[in-house]
């Protein structure tokens, strides 16, 4: 019986083939096919049983229920697998506290910060397994896209509560986050991984981030110094109007930077080794689907944009029952979560020996901040009737300059160790309590 059944099977598939098809899979045209009777069951020697269960495979993948396993299979890898995700009941927590009674801003804001730590960590996961199918550097960029995504819906809910000193300190802190502490761990990490020796990365693409790091200081400092130089043509507005228009050159340069690099000069910003890299160990890499990724994006920056207004609507709150100024919260403690996903890709793949990766995820990320996301949310502010610029005020523009200048040097010999790492580190925790103790003038003022 089973032999007649896949001899039927056998004849059905042939039929829906063409001339071509039959010869590639090795059927011969015979004539009781082409009388359209089934062949006799004495000619199932012939049968390729390899082909037929894969068309069986296919046909499986189709069905209802294999999309509904398929599915339940990328909520368990996505959701379940992962242990930060015990963090995510913080969540729904905070949203249940901000609509008790009562003065509970510090807790909404803690608890805000703790449920949108593990989003950001599995919306990087979600942009690398997307990445493995775009490669290593559009993958860089998509994940210094969607890792910047958590700060961008951040800004934009903070803006539309004129809290435009929120939206400069935490878009700065980003910067400072990924620069020091996310590219410090990384190397530290890396080089822990790999003690025997220095890794390597693309200087080229390196020299080329850091250029136009030097050039959004640039944009950032003529603003400022304007401002407390009182040399402005017309006092309050053009400090303004020279933001807005330097915001406009930035995005333009930013727009030709990635023509530079994903199209005109493709081959120089390509990963060192790349050529050695096998497929193999790229399939191996793929977890979910393609469209499942694009899926769990699509879903995560939602929860995100959700939870970000929670967290913006206490943060006022949260410095005067925390005791913790406003500048800290804002430049420290939102980018450190912002950054979950940039921080777990950067050191895993700087672990892994990827380092142009890293690079493009860690310079990459404050790259985009300080050329595409700054001057975004400044045009945007410009949309609502807000005044937002480019004075992020002097001790601010300082310290993201000498960070600038830091990174740079460690950049330019093009190698990598724990000990540049280490330094990294330190370099940030100073920032970090140099902000603990520093007051912005704006709200002393006020």
């Amino acid at each position: 019986v089973a032999v007649l059944e896949l001899d039927s099977l056998r004849f059905g598939f042939v039929q829906m083939m063409g001339a071509a098809d039959k010869a590639e899979l090795g059927f011969e045209e015979e004539d009781d096919m082409a009388a359209g009777t089934p062949p006799p069951a004495r000619k199932m020697q012939s049968l390729d049983f390899e082909h037929i269960g894969s068309l069986a495979a296919v046909a499986e993948s189709l069905s209802p229920r294999s999309k509904w396993r398929m599915t339940l299979r990328s909520i368990r890898i996505v959701i379940f697998q992962a242990k930060i995700n015990v963090l995510l009941p913080f969540g729904p927590l905070a949203i249940t506290l901000h609509y008790l009674s009562g003065n509970h801003q510090g807790w909404v804001f803690l608890f805000s910060l703790v449920g949108i730590t593990p989003l950001a960590e599995r919306l990087g996961y979600a942009t690398e397994q997307l990445a493995c199918y775009t490669g290593p550097t559009i993958g860089g960029l998509l994940n210094a896209t969607f890792g910047n995504a958590t700060e961008m819906i951040i800004s934009i809910y903070a803006l539309k509560n004129g809290m435009i000193r929120v939206v400069q300190q935490s878009l700065l802190g980003s910067i400072l986050s990924n620069m020091l502490l996310v590219l410090g761990c990384a190397f530290f990490a890396g080089g822990l991984a790999h003690p025997n020796r220095d890794q390597v990365f693309n200087k080229a693409s390196a020299v080329v981030n850091s250029g136009l790091l030097l050039m959004a200081v640039l944009g950032l400092m003529f603003p400022a110094v304007l401002h407390f130089t009182h040399s402005e043509a017309h006092y309050g507005k053009s400090e303004v109007s020279l933001s807005r228009f330097s915001s406009c050159i930035m995005l333009v340069a930013y727009a030709s930077y990635l023509f530079f690099q994903l199209k005109s000069q493709r081959s120089l910003y390509s990963p060192i080794g790349e050529e050695e890299e096998s497929t193999e160990d790229e399939e191996d890499e793929k977890e979910i689907a393609q469209g499942e990724a694009i899926s769990w994006l699509f879903v995560l920056t939602i929860w995100i944009s959700i939870l970000s207004g929670y967290l913006v609507d206490a943060i006022q709150g949260a410095s005067e029952s925390l005791n913790m100024p406003l500048a800290f919260i804002s430049v420290i403690l939102l980018p450190i979560v912002g950054n979950a996903a940039e921080h777990a890709s950067a050191i895993m793949f700087a672990m892994k020996n990827k380092l142009d990766i890293t690079l493009g995820v860690a310079i990459g990320s404050s790259t985009q901040i300080s050329m595409f996301v700054i001057p975004f949310c400044v045009v945007i502010g410009w949309m609502m009737g807000e005044e937002m610029d480019l004075n992020f005020q002097l001790f601010e523009t300082a310290t993201l300059f000498i960070t600038v200048l830091v990174v740079a040097f460690m950049l330019q010999e093009g190698t990598s160790n724990y000990f540049k790492g280490f330094m990294l580190i330190l370099c940030y925790l100073i920032v970090a309590a140099s902000f603990f103790v520093h007051v912005d003038p704006k709200s002393r003022q006020s």
